[in-house]
């Protein structure tokens, strides 16, 4: 449960997405209506999500993905 006023700002994505129990929804619903800080962060992250709503993204391209898999699949070197 949250009742503290120092939210972290996976709190507010949180709160954002609507994955918050209804409890901590108000009491980060309330906090944002009294803290002015808190709601510039809040402010800031909404900003931030509708700028990556509309970005055209590209994939990478498949020699980057097959030294990912390369890199990802050598076995460990223990020492």
């Amino acid at each position: 449960m949250i009742f503290m006023s120092n939210f972290t700002p996976e709190d507010l994505l949180l709160y954002y997405a609507g994955e918050l129990s209804a409890l901590e929804t108000d009491a980060i619903a309330k906090e944002l209506s009294n803290n002015w800080a808190l709601s510039e962060k809040f402010t800031v992250l909404q900003e931030a999500m509708t700028r990556l709503d509309t970005m055209q993204l590209q994939s990478p391209r498949k020699q980057t993905i097959q030294s990912i898999m390369r890199y990802a699949m050598r076995k460990p070197v223990i020492v």
